[in-house]
């Protein structure tokens, strides 16, 4: 009577289900690429890859607010532009009036300095993505509002935005403010006002009235021109802002691509192993199975 070794046959088992798991998850690797699907196949590594991904989840937060930041920046600087070329003609106008004779040429240079008033009104009361640009964090009503008079004349312009301007944090470091101050929207009404009291010279016919014009016209000139160096300046920060967050966003893919990515010729080199060792383990046991106890006790 032959009785059959269980204690062999059982080692048998354990290790041909050992190889044949093992099997399958060198071929699971070899198929996804991919080292890790679970977080037990490597605790250490899956906590540093979920710290990665949630380093990368900020980023593209400050990606987002540095976009938004940069189209800000963009339409309030076209917006300057707009106002600076303004001021260009004014002054131009300004000098002209000064030595010019004659109602009409009077009468000519302020119609179309009320028209340029207009313009320039429309201008401070420009809106991005349905936002004010020059309301500082009052962004859903015109910062700019005018006083008329019973011809519909612009008599007066007053800022009703706030003194503070949004802030957009674009880095772990970095919180940018792509708007226009309170203080340099005051200005933007002083511009405005000067240009009220050149048409309203001009209409008058005073020259000394378009010669003071003339010198706060002047020194409206170089606020615009600060504002608009500002602005450039600005706009260069959150370029290297996100210059910066592309940069470490490649750094953090490759990071987690280190952890979780396979070695892919080694994988196949023990996935190959791993069928040589069970076919062996089969054969093996093939083998050993054909013997009985009493084999072993002659």
């Amino acid at each position: 009577m032959r009785i059959p070794n269980f204690s062999i046959s059982d080692s048998l088992v354990s290790r041909l289900q050992k190889l044949t798991a093992s099997q399958a998850n060198l071929q699971a690797q070899v198929s996804s690429g991919q080292r890790i699907t679970v977080a037990s196949d490597d605790p250490a590594a899956m906590s540093r890859v979920l710290d990665f991904q949630a380093e990368k989840q900020h980023i593209q937060q400050w990606a987002r607010n540095g976009d938004r930041a940069l189209g800000v920046s963009q339409a309030s600087f076209s917006a300057v532009k707009q106002l600076k070329g303004v001021s260009d003609r004014a002054g131009e106008i300004a000098v002209l009036g000064v030595g010019v004779t004659g109602a009409d040429a009077y009468h000519a240079y302020s119609t179309e300095t009320d028209a340029l008033l207009e313009q320039a009104l429309q201008v401070a009361n420009t809106q991005h993505a349905g936002e004010s640009l020059f309301g500082g964090t009052q962004t859903n009503t015109p910062p700019f509002t005018a006083t008329r008079d019973a011809a519909g004349h612009i008599t007066g312009v007053t800022y009703t935005g706030t003194a503070t301007a949004a802030q957009f944090q674009v880095s772990e470091a970095a919180t940018i403010s792509p708007q226009t101050d309170g203080a340099t929207n005051q200005k933007f009404a002083g511009f405005l006002n000067h240009l009220v009291s050149l048409r309203d010279a001009l209409q008058t016919q005073s020259s000394s009235g378009v010669q003071t014009a003339q010198t706060g016209l002047h020194s409206s000139e170089t606020d615009l021109l600060v504002t608009i160096s500002d602005i450039g300046a600005t706009q260069t920060r959150l370029e290297s802002s996100k210059g910066l967050n592309e940069s470490r966003f490649t750094d953090l893919q490759q990071l987690t691509s280190n952890e979780t990515d396979v070695d892919l010729a080694q994988t196949v080199v023990k996935l190959t192993q791993a069928q040589t060792a069970y076919q062996a383990a089969l054969q093996s046991g093939a083998q050993l199975l054909q013997h009985s106890l009493l084999d072993y006790l002659r």
